[in-house]
């Protein structure tokens, strides 16, 4: 780093992404990413047209993808806030709500970490039980800013509807922000309790089950008083914060809900039958509610799994941290993918033997 950086940043830990090698090909399992491509619908409406319009700028209030989210899930769109990935939502929340504090689990999201340290928020960081499900109490009574990723990742582990509600109503004084890239795998999402509670900011992203992590896209639902908090950072740090053609594709990707449903019912499906053979060959598996398994084996370390497999060309997620070592996350790829990857950990465990 130069000479010049802020003494403040000089110690910052920034966020590890998923590596992206390029020595060879592989079957990534290792970002999350969906198997599945976007629709038709979604190339069809970036054409030649809208490519030479890039010469003009984006619309910063993003009126007709806005509409097209606000039809979709049946919300006010004052109501909504979009952005240039779910990653900038958090962003702009630990920014503006985070003078309190921070809450959040010790096993989730890297990012969390990141945006406390970065902004220089105190942080109360809370253990996950041992089985790694969320102490819900540890988290009520707070009134500081409370970011809880549901289901969570790395875990998948998902909470029910009336705990996060226990936990927003608990914490009147301070915004809770849910997390809710991976809710379309298995679990419940929390937008409509934002039009109960005035505390609450419920993220999403287009990029897990709509297949468009490339485009960068998320949005947010809450009261109308915190979306425009978020507007008045958007507009004083990027206004057009998102592009042209990625407004162009998600409003087609919302207009085809049923493809991206289905797709997510396939993942779901392929998921529990992979989760099924690990637990064939002694591998701990949580109950994952998202796109993605969490995985621990007795007769081989985490680390040494991870590489053998990366040896074999597929890649999977693993996190040094000492509580999950031994784990590895594994993205839900096709079942083609997924069948390569079942093959390649038996040859692994049978030559472990």
């Amino acid at each position: 780093m130069s000479r010049f950086l802020s003494g403040g940043l000089s110690a910052l830990e920034a966020y590890v992404p998923g590596e992206q090698p390029r020595d060879k090909k592989y079957i990534k399992l290792n970002t999350n990413e969906s198997p599945y491509p976007p629709p038709e619908s979604v190339v069809k409406a970036i054409g030649r047209t809208e490519i030479e319009d890039l010469r003009l700028y984006s619309d910063p209030e993003c009126k007709v993808l806005r509409a097209a989210v606000s039809e979709e899930y049946g919300i006010d769109r004052k109501n909504i806030f979009l952005s240039n990935g779910s990653d900038e939502i958090l962003n702009f929340a630990f920014m503006a709500y985070g003078d309190k504090g921070a809450v959040f689990p010790d096993i989730t999201y890297g990012f969390y970490s990141v945006f406390a340290e970065l902004y220089g928020i105190k942080t109360d960081v809370i253990p996950l039980n041992d089985d790694f499900t969320l102490d819900v109490n540890a988290f009520c009574g707070k009134n500081k800013l409370v970011v809880i990723a549901n289901p969570n990742a790395p875990t998948g582990l998902a909470l029910e509807l009336s705990e996060i509600e226990k936990i927003v109503s608990s914490n009147p004084d301070g915004v809770v922000l849910i997390d809710e890239a991976y809710v379309d795998f298995g679990a419940q999402s929390a937008y409509r309790l934002t039009e109960k509670y005035d505390n609450l900011l419920v993220v999403q992203t287009f990029s897990k089950s709509r297949s468009m992590a490339g485009a960068r896209l998320g949005f947010a639902f809450a009261d109308n008083e915190i979306i425009e908090d978020l507007e008045k950072i958007k507009y004083s740090t990027n206004p057009y914060n998102i592009n042209r053609l990625t407004q162009l594709a998600g409003t087609a990707a919302l207009k085809s809900g049923g493809y991206f449903k289905e797709n997510c019912r396939r993942i779901a499906d392929t998921r529990e039958y992979v989760k099924k053979e690990l637990e064939n060959m002694e591998f701990t598996v949580t109950a994952s509610a998202a796109n993605f398994l969490f995985a621990k084996s007795d007769k081989i370390r985490g680390k040494e799994l991870y590489l053998k497999l990366k040896e074999k060309g597929i890649l999977i997620r693993h996190f040094d941290k000492e509580r999950i070592s031994e784990y590895n996350r594994i993205t839900v790829g096709s079942r083609e993918e997924m069948e390569a990857f079942l093959k390649a950990v038996r040859e692994i465990m049978e030559e472990t033997v």
